[in-house]
This record gives C-alpha cells, sequence and structure tokens, in this order.
C-alpha cells in the first residue's frame, strides 16, 4: 500500500513538471514573438523616420540648389535674384555709388573689360547715353566726377562681384526739378543700320534676330580699325524700348568686330555700339525689333 502511495505520488510529480515546463516553454514562444513584433515595429517607425529626415535633408538640399542659396555656385541664382544691392546718387557733379552685399559688407569686384565698374546712364527716352567708370573709394563707395544735364535717367551699374549672384538692373536717376514723370517710348525700328559720327562710319549687321537663340552683331567699320576700347575692338550695350532690361553683350573675336547675344522677350531693343577712332570714343546707336 505504501509502494502505491509512492508510486502515485512519483507519476503526479512527474505530470505537474510536464504540464510546467509546457506551459513555459508555451509562455516563452508567446513572449518572443511579442519582442520580434515590437522590434519589427520599432526597425519600421526608425525606417520611416529616417526616411522623413532623409526626404527632409533632400527638400532643403533641392530647395538650396534652386534659389541659389549655400549652393557656392552664383550662376546658380536665378536672373531676378540678386545678392548685391546698388544705389546710384548725383550731388552737387558727383556720382556716388553705393554697392553693399545682403549682410552690408562691401563685396570684392573682378576686373571686367579692363574696369572695376561700367556705369551705364540713359536718358529715360534712351536719346542721351553715357559711359562712365568710377572709382573705388573704399567701403563698397565709387566716384566720380561727371557734368550730368538735367533730365530723368535710368542708371545701370555693371559689375562682376566674386563669387555673387549679380543682376544688372535699372536705378532711377533724377538731376534738377520737374523730371519724374516717365513718358511712353516711341522707338522705330531703324531702316537703315548705317550711322556716321565724327566722320567715322559704322554700319551694323545680325543673324536672323529670334527669341533665346544665340545673335551674332557684326560691325562694318568700313576699312578704319577701331582702337582697342575696353579690351576689345569695341563695346556694346543693349535695353529694351522700356529701359528695364540690360542685355549682356560679349565680344567673341579679338580681331574681327563681332559680339554674341540673346534676347529671351520679344519686342524693340536699342543697341548702342561703342569705337575707338583718333583718341576719341563714338557711340552709335541702332534700333533693331526682335521677334
Amino acid at each position: 500500500m505504501k509502494q502505491k502511495n509512492i508510486l502515485t505520488w512519483a507519476i503526479s510529480a512527474i505530470i505537474y513538471l510536464g504540464l510546467v515546463i509546457g506551459g513555459y516553454t508555451v509562455y516563452a514562444s508567446l513572449d518572443s514573438n511579442d519582442d520580434h513584433t515590437d522590434t519589427h515595429a520599432e526597425t519600421n517607425g526608425n525606417e520611416e523616420k529616417e526616411s522623413i529626415n532623409e526626404q527632409a535633408h533632400n527638400d532643403h538640399h533641392t530647395s538650396q540648389r534652386s534659389d541659389g542659396k549655400d549652393s557656392g555656385h552664383s550662376e546658380h541664382v536665378a536672373q531676378s535674384e540678386s545678392e548685391v544691392v546698388t544705389n546710384v546718387k548725383y550731388v552737387h557733379g558727383l556720382m556716388i555709388i553705393d554697392v553693399k552685399d545682403k549682410d552690408q559688407k562691401s563685396p570684392e569686384l573682378e576686373i571686367s573689360h579692363e574696369k572695376i565698374m561700367h556705369l551705364i546712364i540713359v536718358s529715360a527716352d534712351l536719346d542721351d547715353y553715357y559711359h562712365l567708370h568710377p572709382e573705388e573709394k573704399g567701403n563698397g563707395i565709387y566716384t566720380l566726377k561727371f557734368a550730368l544735364p538735367e533730365n530723368s535717367y535710368k542708371a545701370f551699374v555693371d559689375i562682376k562681384p566674386k563669387n555673387l549672384a549679380y543682376q544688372v538692373s535699372p536705378i532711377e536717376l533724377h538731376v534738377g526739378k520737374g523730371h519724374g514723370e516717365h513718358e511712353e517710348n516711341s522707338l522705330k525700328v531703324d531702316t537703315n543700320l548705317t550711322k556716321t559720327i565724327n566722320e567715322k562710319t559704322v554700319e551694323l549687321t545680325t543673324t536672323q534676330l529670334g527669341i533665346n537663340k544665340d545673335v551674332t552683331l557684326s560691325f562694318d567699320t568700313k576699312g578704319i580699325t577701331p582702337e582697342p576700347y575696353l579690351g576689345a575692338l569695341g563695346h556694346v550695350v543693349i535695353l529694351d524700348e522700356k529701359g528695364e532690361k540690360f542685355v549682356h553683350v560679349h565680344p567673341t573675336s579679338e580681331e574681327k568686330i563681332l559680339f554674341e547675344t540673346k534676347f529671351d522677350k520679344p519686342g524693340i531693343y536699342k543697341v548702342w555700339g561703342e569705337f575707338k577712332f583718333d583718341g576719341k570714343v563714338n557711340s552709335y546707336p541702332f534700333v533693331i525689333g526682335v521677334k
């Protein structure tokens, strides 16, 4: 009888131990699955967070590239945006030009066409034209003594700031009184592109005048070679008929009087070709139409 009780107890103990071990195994398995699920969820969360951060970085990088900021290359800046501000004043026969960057510091200017600054001044009706070269006085100030007749003008400060984007824009300039009103210019396209000034004749011919295409301007000086001027055989400035758009023009040859430019809008434009003969610079005006 005693032996039977011991056997019964032993069997019960084995069964109990088996139940405990089995229960623990099931619990451990469930807990392991929970841990795996939590780890997977945390991994997905981190991956999602990293993806958002990466996208934010990419968006920021794209923004930097598109607006030009922090890109380190001024050519990435849109044409309408400038990192340099210029102001022009005329006080008692003295032209005063103030050049500052966005931090109100004086930017370093590079030499362009043999000069550190080209100041183009035209009357509101685009009749009078002056090409000046102010000199640096320090702290972003450039000056030049010049007798400017009473009138309303637009000034264009043509400079090349080092490592900064710059877009030439018109600056209103009034000399004297009663010249505050601007009238619409009534430019008419020239039917004859041959001009004579101081007994020196220049004829302009162009390739097809179209939009967003390279246009070559060729000047025939009728057998007289101009004297070197601003590092080339001539200099060319172009404005639209409203006097708002300053078109950059670049010489393409040191031996021929050829210039290349591009027009982004149709309209009427005025061209000034500057050539030096007998030690004096003549400015030849031409009016052309771009379709």
